[in-house]
C-alpha cells in the first residue's frame, strides 16, 4: 500500500501499486495530458513506472528541463524511426535531447539533402499521427548484441559492448517496428509530441574523436503547441539577424581569417569596444580594491604539473620544447597568480589580497566547437586571484557577488546562479570540499539571492558560483564564476605569517566577470543587434555635411566632438545626404549630424538618434552636453 508524497507535501495512499501515469490521471486528467515523464525519489523515470512503495513523487511537464527531456528525447527516437524507414540500412548512433531539442548521429551511404530533411519531417509526422505507444524492456548483454547484431547497428554493439561481463541488464524501447538501445526516460506515446521541426544536419565524428568516421547529425525541435513552434522558429530567425559573426564583419569590429583558425582579428571599431569595456573594468577593480598584475603567457610543465593541469587538462594545451624542456602556453591564468603571490612573505596584514589580470590564454579547441568570438582558441581572461584567511572567506565571496550584479546591471542583464558541485575528477579531501562548498552556499543565501545546483559540475580543484546572464532571445550565457580553492595554495605552498607569529595556508578564490573579454563582446553583439548604448559605440557620433560646400565646418565640429572625449566620425563622400543617413543607420551609430547651409551660418547641428529619429537643431555646447551626461552615466 504506498504512501505517495507529491511535491506540495501533501500525501496519497493506494491501497495497490500504482503507475505514475494512473497517479496523473487521478490527481487530474490535465495534468495527465500535460504530463512528459516523473521524478521518483530524485530519479527520472517515465510515467509507466510502477510505485510499488513509500515514495516521493513530482509530476514534469514540458514546463520543467526533466519533461523537456524527455519530450525531445522520445521526438529524437521518431527522428531515427522515420530515417530507418525512409533509408534501410541506416547504422543509428547516438541521439540525446539536448538544451534546445535533440539531434541524432547517424551513419548513411548518401549525404542527406534539404530535400530529404523534409520528407523524414513528413514521415514523422506519419509516425507521431499513428499515436504509437512506447514500451520498454530489458535484456542482457548477450541477446541485446544478438538483437542489434540482427539489425545490423554497429554503434549500438559497441555501447553494449562496454557493458558485457557486468552483469548489467540492457533496457530497450519499442515503438511500432523500430527498436532502439536506450536509458528513457520516454513519452507514454509518439501523439504526445505536437509540432515538429527538423532544423538543419552538420558532420560529427563518432565519440567527438578525429580518428573515428564522420557521421551526419540532424537536428530537430519540438513543442507541444503549433504556437510554441512557430515562436521559437521566429527566435532562431531573429538570432541569425543577431549573428555576431555576421555583424562583427558588417560593422567591421573583428575578423576569422583562414590563416589563424580560432583566432580572432580585432579591427579597429572592435578594439575600440574592446578597449573600453577593459577600461571600466580597471576602473571598477580598482575601486575594489584590486591590484592589476601580468603573468607569462609561457611557463615550464612543472608548474603545470604542480598545478595539476599537467594530468588533468593537457589535451586541451598547446606545448612546445625549448631548451629540451617542456613547455606550455597559458590555457588558465591562476598558476602564475600563484608565483606572484610567492614574490615575497606575506603577513596576515597583507590580507585579502585582490589581483586582477587580463591574461591572454590559448585552449586547443577541436575545429568543430569553434563558433566565432564565443568559442575561439585564444582569449582574454579578466581573471583575478584573492588570497585570504579562512575567516575572510564569506565576506570576499559576498564582495565579487556584488562586484558581478553590479557590472551586469550596467549592461541590463537579468541572470540566475548555479551552485556547482564536486566532480568526479577532483583533487583534494571531501570534507575540505563541503567546507567550501558550505561558504559558497552561505555567502549567496545572507545576500538574498537565489540559486540551483549543478551537482558534479565543479572545477576539479573546488567548487563554484556560475552566473547565466540572460539576453534579449531568452538564450543564457554562462559569464561570471566564483570559484573557492583550498587545493591550490596547499599544492604552490602559499603562506603568511598570522597574527600569531606561525605559518598558516591562505584560501584562493578564482574568478571573473565577462568570462572571456572576446566572449562577452560577442553577447553584447547579439544582445543589442550591433546597436550598442552610447558608452560602448565604437563611433558615438557621424557627421554629414550636405554638400561639400558644408565639409570645413563639418571638419570643425568633428573636431570640437572630440576634443570633449567624443568619438566621431566624418563622412565627407559626394553622396547624397540621405544616402549617407542610412549608411549611418546600418553602422548603427547612436548619433548623425546633418550640416547645411542653415547649421554652417549659424553654428548649430541638426541632430539625428538612431533610435528616435529627427531630434531637431542644438547649440553644439547643448548636444555635447547631453550626449557627455549620457555616457558619464552609461545609460542606454
Amino acid at each position: 500500500m504506498p504512501n505517495i508524497t507529491l511535491k506540495d507535501g501533501s500525501v496519497k495512499s493506494y491501497g495497490a501499486p500504482i503507475s505514475a501515469a494512473d497517479l496523473c490521471k487521478d490527481l487530474s486528467m490535465g495534468l495527465y495530458r500535460a504530463a512528459c515523464a516523473a521524478k521518483v525519489n530524485g530519479e527520472d523515470c517515465d510515467l509507466r513506472a510502477m510505485l510499488n512503495s513509500d515514495c516521493a513523487v513530482e509530476i514534469m511537464t514540458f514546463d520543467t528541463p526533466e519533461g523537456k527531456h524527455a519530450y525531445w528525447h522520445t521526438s529524437a527516437h521518431i527522428m531515427a524511426q522515420a530515417i530507418a524507414h525512409l533509408f534501410p540500412g541506416a547504422k543509428f548512433a547516438i541521439g540525446p535531447a539536448i538544451e534546445n531539442g535533440f539531434y541524432y548521429d547517424v551513419d548513411l551511404p548518401q549525404a542527406l539533402t534539404p530535400e530529404d530533411l523534409e520528407k523524414i519531417e513528413a514521415e514523422m509526422k506519419k509516425i507521431i499521427k499513428a499515436d504509437l505507444p512506447l514500451e520498454r524492456f530489458e535484456l542482457p548483454a548477450e541477446e541485446a548484441a544478438k538483437l542489434m547484431a540482427e539489425k545490423g547497428q554497429d554503434y549500438k554493439l559497441e555501447l553494449i559492448a562496454e557493458h558485457a561481463g557486468k552483469g548489467e541488464k540492457i533496457s530497450f524501447y519499442q515503438q511500432g517496428d523500430y527498436v532502439d538501445l536506450c536509458a528513457g526516460p520516454h513519452l507514454m506515446k509518439t501523439g504526445q509530441v505536437k509540432a515538429v521541426k527538423l532544423t538543419s544536419c552538420t558532420g560529427a565524428y563518432w565519440r567527438a574523436d578525429a580518428n573515428n568516421k564522420m557521421l551526419q547529425r540532424v537536428y530537430g525541435i519540438s513543442f507541444p503547441k503549433a504556437a510554441e513552434l512557430e515562436e521559437h522558429l521566429a527566435r532562431i530567425e531573429e538570432a541569425k539577424k543577431r549573428d555576431h559573426r555576421r555583424l562583427g564583419k558588417e560593422l567591421e569590429l573583428f575578423a576569422i581569417l583562414d590563416e589563424g583558425p580560432g583566432f580572432p582579428f580585432f579591427l579597429p571599431k572592435g578594439l575600440t569596444l574592446k578597449n573600453l569595456l577593459i577600461d571600466y573594468w580597471r576602473e571598477i577593480h580598482r575601486a575594489a580594491g584590486y591590484q592589476e598584475i601580468a603573468t607569462p603567457i609561457m611557463l615550464n610543465r612543472a608548474l603545470w604539473e604542480r598545478s595539476g593541469h599537467w594530468g588533468h587538462y593537457k589535451g586541451n594545451m598547446y606545448t612546445t620544447v625549448i631548451d629540451e624542456e617542456d613547455f606550455a602556453i597559458k590555457p588558465m591564468n591562476c598558476p602564475g597568480g600563484m608565483l606572484t603571490y610567492k614574490t615575497r612573505m606575506r603577513s596576515y596584514r597583507d590580507l585579502p589580497l585582490r589581483m586582477g589580470e587580463l591574461g591572454l590564454v590559448h585552449r586547443n579547441e577541436l575545429s568543430g566547437t569553434l563558433h566565432g568570438l564565443m568559442r575561439a582558441r585564444c582569449f582574454t581572461q579578466d581573471d583575478a586571484h584573492i588570497f585570504m584567511t579562512p575567516e575572510q572567506i564569506k565576506d570576499e565571496i559576498k564582495g565579487v557577488v556584488r562586484l558581478i550584479d553590479s557590472v551586469y546591471k550596467t549592461f541590463g542583464f537579468e541572470y540566475h546562479i548555479e551552485l556547482s558541485t564536486m566532480p568526479e575528477d577532483h583533487i583534494g579531501e571531501l570534507e575540505t570540499w563541503e567546507t567550501a562548498t558550505a561558504a559558497l552556499r552561505d555567502a549567496v543565501v545572507e545576500l538574498g539571492y537565489d540559486y540551483v545546483v549543478n551537482e558534479g559540475d565543479g572545477a576539479f580543484y573546488g567548487p563554484k558560483l556560475d552566473f547565466h546572464l540572460n539576453d534579449c532571445l531568452g538564450r543564457t550565457w554562462q559569464c561570471g564564476t566564483i570559484q573557492l580553492d583550498f587545493q591550490m595554495p596547499e599544492r604552490f605552498e602559499l603562506e603568511y605569517t598570522g597574527a600569531d607569529g606561525q605559518k598558516h595556508r591562505p584560501v584562493m578564490i578564482h574568478r571573473v566577470v565577462f568570462g572571456s573579454i572576446e566572449r562577452f563582446i560577442g553577447i553584447l553583439i547579439e544582445h543589442f543587434a550591433g546597436a550598442f548604448p552610447l558608452w560602448l559605440a565604437p563611433v558615438q557620433v557621424k557627421v554629414l555635411p550636405i554638400a561639400e560646400r558644408h565639409q570645413e565646418y563639418a571638419a570643425s565640429v568633428v573636431k570640437q566632438l572630440e576634443e570633449q572625449g567624443l568619438r566621431a566620425e566624418l563622412d565627407a563622400r559626394s553622396e547624397k545626404i540621405g544616402y549617407k543617413i542610412r549608411e549611418a543607420q546600418l553602422e548603427k551609430v547612436p548619433y548623425m549630424l546633418v550640416l547645411g547651409d542653415k547649421e554652417a551660418e549659424s553654428g548649430t547641428l541638426s541632430v539625428r538618434s538612431r533610435a528616435e529619429g529627427d531630434l531637431g537643431s542644438k547649440s553644439a555646447a547643448e548636444f555635447i552636453a547631453e550626449v557627455q551626461d549620457l555616457v558619464s552615466r552609461r545609460a542606454f
